[in-house]
């Protein structure tokens, strides 16, 4: 069993992704020109600065003093409307989560979120599955950058490689594997090093579950 679980919050426990695409271009449409979808693409699971200059560079605005906080203004108030719906976790995820509870093994969220909207999605889940969060504001460098699941090992008291990730952005993998976590990656394409998870497989599965897969995958890539 691993020692701890990480979870990544937008798209791998919840369902939240089709919101960030709909603010995110809308956001590229208020600079002028709307991000392609393969633009799109490269700004899911990032910071919302990445997400700005990807968009102001595709719209050829050249940001100033100031606009940053502006648009993050707009695109976090526009996330908290889009928020307001019913936000369900993902299939399977309660019940995992609650045996992993019952199992006893400690588990955080790692967000590139910033916690004013994090906590809401964390709810929606059940905060009491998690020992902690780190949400996107509180580490000097965003994913895919390795800093925050440094930063979970310690606070958690084991080494990465004795942890357990789950995430589905190219850029949480990316930051989960450079720290040395064993990682699941709940997509068709994954950097090296990552072991791809189809996600369908959380439904219905429990704490032995995730030790078989953690026994059979993380040796791989440990």
């Amino acid at each position: 069993m691993p020692k701890a679980i990480f979870w990544d919050m937008d798209g791998t426990l919840v369902d939240s992704e089709p919101l960030w695409g709909i603010a995110t271009y809308e956001l590229s449409e208020r600079l002028g020109r709307r991000l392609t979808p393969e633009l799109r693409e490269i700004t899911v699971g990032g910071s919302f600065a990445h997400t700005l200059d990807v968009a102001a560079a595709h719209a050829g605005v050249e940001l100033r003093p100031g606009d940053y906080e502006h648009h993050k203004q707009w695109m976090y108030a526009r996330m908290a409307q889009l928020l307001e719906g019913s936000l369900e976790p993902n299939p399977g995820i309660r019940g995992l989560l609650a045996s992993l509870t019952a199992a006893g093994v400690p588990m955080m969220v790692t967000t590139n979120t910033e916690r004013v909207l994090a906590d809401a999605c964390i709810a929606a889940v059940g905060a009491d599955f998690f020992v902690g969060s780190i949400a996107g504001d509180e580490v000097e460098r965003a994913k895919p950058d390795p800093e925050m699941y440094m930063e979970a090992a310690r606070r958690v008291g084991f080494g990465p490689a004795q942890c357990l990730v789950f995430e589905d952005s190219w850029a949480g993998m990316s930051a989960a594997s450079a720290a040395g976590c064993t990682v699941l990656g709940l997509a068709a394409e994954v950097p090296a090093g990552v072991v791809p998870f189809d996600p369908g497989r959380f439904v219905g599965a429990g704490a032995a579950d995730v030790e078989r897969w953690f026994s059979e995958l993380g040796s791989s890539v440990r």
